[in-house]
């Protein structure tokens, strides 16, 4: 049996009931947890709304977690649903201010707003991964990191998130000029 991490340590005590060892944990995570949130949200209030109930959730649902030494991931899979659950909030709601702008879309903002529209429509860790190598030009590697994945992985789910974009927009094309 291998020895214990000093993250592992901290879970463990943070599970009883050791808030220091908690806070300890969620600490140098920050950073990569807004810089993942900033990549998904975009906006610094939002950002700030899912890393507060990312972190409050992950503190009451400590005891759920099994293994210690997925604290990391297990976190950012947290914070990741917490993100999408407030686009999912977001996209329902239209500002009235943006309803007459909405009327008059150029051609190159209408495809702009297609390509988000079908990233948005990708399966949630092919969407993160576009979203921050894309959208935040983080390396795969970075990435790979982030998410717990090998970098292979992190690849193969680009490539096949590209040719579904691909595929999607270039429908989605057919359909304008169609119609």
């Amino acid at each position: 049996m291998a020895p214990e991490t000093e993250q592992e340590l901290e879970v463990k005590l943070a599970k009883k009931g050791n808030h220091e060892a908690f806070i300890n944990l969620i600490r140098p995570l920050e950073l990569q947890m807004y810089n993942i949130a900033k990549a998904i949200l975009r906006h610094d209030e939002d950002c700030a709304d899912a890393l507060q109930e990312a972190i409050l959730q992950a503190y009451k649902s400590l005891p759920s977690l099994r293994e210690a030494s997925f604290f990391k991931t297990w976190l950012f899979r947290i914070l990741i649903n917490e993100c999408n659950r407030i686009l999912r909030k977001k996209s329902n709601v239209v500002p009235l201010h943006n309803q007459e702008e909405a009327r008059h879309v150029t051609p190159s903002i209408d495809v702009h707003i297609d390509l988000r529209e079908a990233v948005y429509r990708l399966e949630e860790v092919s969407r993160t991964i576009v979203i921050l190598h894309y959208f935040r030009d983080l390396p795969l590697r970075q990435i790979a990191e982030m998410l717990d994945l090998n970098e292979g992985a992190v690849k193969t789910r680009l490539h096949r998130a590209r040719v579904t974009l691909s595929e999607w927009l270039a429908n989605h094309r057919e359909r304008k000029v169609n119609l």
